[in-house]
């Protein structure tokens, strides 16, 4: 029964990103969505332009799914087919790896049909970037450069959590980046308040990033890639970008796909510029199938990923925490000779105790 647990986290990691890979994100009643709203009046009665008040937002918002995510895992503790159930409806909820794909390859044929204004159109489902003004390669190279990035944020992250802290890691998760998604820019309203919000998706994501990096250097072969010229834009490049992670995920798949990311990115109201990453010539049309086919086998590496920790390394951080506790001091054992005053039970009925030893109680360990 020890190992069902894991077993079952790791079959509900499998099913739940089988259900992504088939059906996509739910077309309505998506949790996400759900989530945001509720999250939305959360910030309503809540905002003060402070980090205090954002502080006591995202943690309230964040903690939340967490302890939802911690009854669901205590009450299956011994039920490893539900167990694994609800871990793979936490799993579809929280990937969107299709609904990626489908965006890139509905943006190439867009820009490959010569139809700027539904391209333009098209790329508020990627990103925030004012399209006005964006010609072929730019709007490429924002496709290009979001799903880089959110392949790790929709993909390769959620695994990762699921398999290190099962449902409550796959539900604070995607928690916390959908509230970086909605407080955690620089814009007026938010520069303050979403910086707590946008610090803790940046802690979660440091480890997911880097992952993403080394994966798609892995399978730049499947999109006619080189992977030694990816493997050196990733580590000449990937620390250039101001994100601690962007930079990661970017700087793999511009080397992957043999073109050049980064410049100038125009905003609704404000403008960043960013730094060059890869060699070559800007991104068009041809490179968002690629792209596309890089997600979706970075996605298959990191479900292997995912679903091996659980029952390897996950295990022996398991066995080493038990020991842990096993370690620790226990409370002194009652003493008084032969005659040792028995305790009192809930009804008034005295519990037998062994003489001169430790009273037998219910309470153990808790693993």
């Amino acid at each position: 029964m020890r190992h069902a647990a894991p077993l079952a986290n790791a079959a509900g990691l499998v099913a739940g990103y089988a259900l992504d890979r088939l059906l996509g994100d739910p077309r309505r009643w998506h949790p996400v969505a759900g989530f945001g709203r509720a999250a939305g009046v959360l910030e309503q009665r809540l905002y003060r332009p402070e980090q205090r008040a954002g502080a006591v937002f995202t943690t309230l918002a964040v903690g939340m799914p967490v302890l939802l995510g911690v009854a669901a895992t205590s009450a299956t503790r011994h039920r490893p087919i539900a167990r694994a159930a609800l871990v793979a409806a936490g799993t579809w909820t929280a990937l969107g790896g299709r609904t990626l794909r489908h965006e890139a390859e509905v943006m190439g044929e867009a820009l490959r049909d010569g139809d700027l204004p539904a391209a333009r159109q098209r790329l508020s489902h990627l990103c925030g970037r004012d399209p006005s003004a964006l010609d072929e390669p730019e709007l490429a190279r924002a496709t290009v450069e979001s799903v880089a990035e959110n392949t790790s944020d929709a993909v390769v992250a959620p695994l990762l959590w699921g398999a290190v802290a099962g449902l409550p890691g796959l539900l604070g998760y995607r928690a916390a980046n959908t509230l970086d998604a909605m407080v955690g820019h620089r814009s007026p309203r938010y520069a303050r308040f979403g910086t707590p919000a946008a610090r803790l998706d940046d802690l979660l994501n440091l480890v997911p990033a880097r992952l993403t990096g080394l994966l798609t250097v892995a399978v730049a072969p499947v999109a006619d890639g080189d992977r030694e010229q990816a493997w050196r834009v990733w580590r000449r490049d990937r620390n250039d970008h101001p994100s601690p992670n962007a930079g990661q995920c970017e700087a793999a798949m511009a080397g992957a796909l043999g073109v050049r990311l980064g410049g100038r990115n125009v905003y609704f109201g404000r403008s960043e510029v960013r730094p060059f990453l890869g060699d070559g010539p800007r991104p068009e049309a041809r490179h968002l199938a690629r792209t596309a086919r890089i997600s979706g086998a970075v996605g298959l590496a990191a479900l292997a990923v995912a679903t091996a920790y659980p029952v390897t390394l996950g295990r022996l951080v398991s066995a080493a925490g038990r020991r842990a506790l096993r370690a620790l001091p226990r409370p002194p054992a009652a003493t008084g000779g032969a005659a040792a005053r028995p305790r009192v039970g809930r009804a008034g009925d005295p519990h037998a105790v062994s003489g001169g030893g430790a009273a037998v109680t219910g309470w153990r360990w808790r693993r």
